[in-house]
């Protein structure tokens, strides 16, 4: 007969004190706050133990942190790990804003530890998230809370613009060459001497890349790191600080709480004459002129932070094996082709330099194969092409836009019963939520499908005339770097003789390098 033992669940809840964790934040490193946050501290592990049937799980605790961004609390993200970890089965917070004032982040969260059955407790609000109407409450609320953020927000930014323009605001950050003390800058020499030797290096002709070299093999140590990078060059050469001035406000922040480069979008205060120069306006006008000429050169386009190809192939060969991409350089008096990635770190890429001959060379062998092979390689292409599931997508696109007619009208009808007091608050707030979440997925879905229609139009067109110029019968002695732009969408470097040129209209085709 078999014999059955029953082997007990290990730490079913009923049988255990229940896991109990705190979590606090006080949102500047005032010693105000900070001993705000002692007091917090203090507060929940005394109430947390006074509960028999509370077990402290411990405080988790973010200092000098907004809580509109959670993905840089670090205390919050270690509070949802041990979470997920099973060490914590209920979490106490003081307010719904000291958690987060994200709606869509807050709400979001919540979800999850339900859905690992790990509860809030939100003291201010007397919510609690274990119970049916927790997480509306809690969307309606969190939301109030996002805005009062984004109010505060506003008064602040108000408030420094005001600064701004009356010349009262005083600098927090300190750029290489310069201290900062009482909000304001004092030359540091040793490092002002740096600052003028690179200028006098632009001027001389030699490059950012050159420069930043040569200050690494110095072992002059930069504001931050270890290395100094072209860029780096390039935005002291770019900062009026170095004469004298201060430009306030070549940042912004926006509504949703990301920061950006201000290129015009807001108010930018100059101020001159500021505090001492380290070198002279003369100087620093020159320096500019040779920068935006090399700039000119490369049509790099200012503000974007991208330029346009100064030739064919740029930004378009890609490396085999590390996928970095490759640039172009003249190596003992002749043009050739290297992986950015190798350029950095050897260790990083192993793949070396190639003749830029070799790959135009490659490129035409390859189109001449075409020309000779047309029939046998292109033409079934035709057929592989035309997109099956065309008639369907679109079907299912038309379909698409009745669902998303329906919506707008769904939308109007709970608007105007909101407006005629039909509908309370929280389920004018549930719907309309519903509603958003349905509408976001049609337009997500439409999207993918238009763009799929659309990636299948543009190979066909690229086919044709692919096909049209193969036609031709021409055979090509020399490399047209025109017929690469029109039919090659990349190129692919798998080695030092192999190379892989994927064409615009879908297929690779790889062709040998000598």
């Amino acid at each position: 007969m078999k014999k059955i033992t029953k082997i007990e669940a290990a730490g079913k809840r009923e049988n255990r004190k229940l896991r109990v964790a705190a979590y606090a934040r006080v949102s500047t490193g005032s010693d105000e706050q900070l001993m705000s946050l002692e007091a917090q501290k203090e507060h929940y592990e005394e109430y947390i133990r006074a509960n028999s049937k509370w077990e402290y799980a411990g405080l988790y605790y973010d200092e000098g942190i907004s809580g509109t961004k959670m993905a840089r609390r670090e205390g919050l993200l270690r509070m949802l790990a041990d979470c997920e970890a099973g060490k914590i089965d209920y979490i106490i917070v003081k307010s719904i804003s000291r958690f987060s004032r994200n709606t869509l982040e807050s709400v979001e969260t919540v979800r999850k530890l339900c859905g690992m059955g790990i509860y809030i407790y939100f003291e201010k609000e007397n919510i609690d998230t274990g119970k049916m109407e927790g997480e509306l409450l809690l969307s309606i609320l969190s939301g109030l809370a996002e805005n009062e953020s984004r109010s505060t927000s506003q008064n602040v930014v108000w408030g420094i613009q005001k600064r701004f323009a009356e010349g009262t605001f005083k600098l927090s950050s300190v750029p290489y060459g310069y201290t900062l003390k009482d909000g304001e800058l004092f030359i540091n020499e040793p490092e002002a001497e740096i600052i003028r030797w690179i200028f006098d290096g632009v001027l001389s002709g030699n490059s950012t890349t050159k420069l930043a070299t040569a200050l690494t093999k110095k072992g002059v140590l930069p504001a931050r790191g270890k290395k100094w990078y072209a860029s780096t060059i390039r935005q002291m050469i770019r900062n009026e600080k170095y004469v004298g001035d201060v430009l306030l406000q070549k940042t912004y922040t926006d509504d949703s709480f990301n920061r950006h480069m201000n290129n015009g979008e807001r108010n930018r205060y100059l101020i001159a004459d500021h505090h001492d120069p380290i070198v002279s306006r003369e100087v620093f006008k020159a320096a500019n002129a040779v920068i935006d000429a090399n700039a000119a050169e490369k049509n790099i386009v200012k503000g974007t932070g991208v330029y346009s190809r100064r030739y064919i192939l740029s930004g378009r060969i890609i490396c085999g094996e590390c996928g970095g991409k490759w640039k172009r350089r003249i190596i003992n008096g002749a043009p050739h082709y290297v992986c950015g990635k190798h350029i950095d770190d050897k260790e990083a890429c192993g793949q070396l330099a190639i003749r830029a001959v070799s790959l135009e060379a490659a490129f035409t062998t390859m189109m001449n194969k075409l020309t000779f092979a047309r029939k046998e390689i292109l033409l079934p292409l035709q057929g592989s092409l035309t997109l099956s599931g065309d008639e369907d997508t679109l079907e299912r696109i038309i379909r698409l836009d009745e669902e998303l007619s329906g919506i707008t009208e769904r939308k109007q009808r709970v608007n105007s019963f909101y407006s005629k007091g039909l509908l309370d608050a929280a389920v004018y707030a549930e719907e309309t939520d519903s509603i958003l979440k349905m509408e976001q997925e049609l337009i997500t879905e439409r999207e993918a499908l238009t763009k799929d229609t659309e990636g299948g139009t543009e190979r066909k067109k690229a086919l044709t005339l692919l096909l049209k110029y193969t036609q031709k019968g021409i055979m090509q002695t020399e490399y047209r770097e025109e017929l690469l732009d029109e039919h090659v969408d990349r190129v692919i470097i798998y080695s030092r003789t192999e190379a892989g040129f994927v064409m615009k209209c879908g297929p690779e085709f790889r062709e040998r390098m000598e």
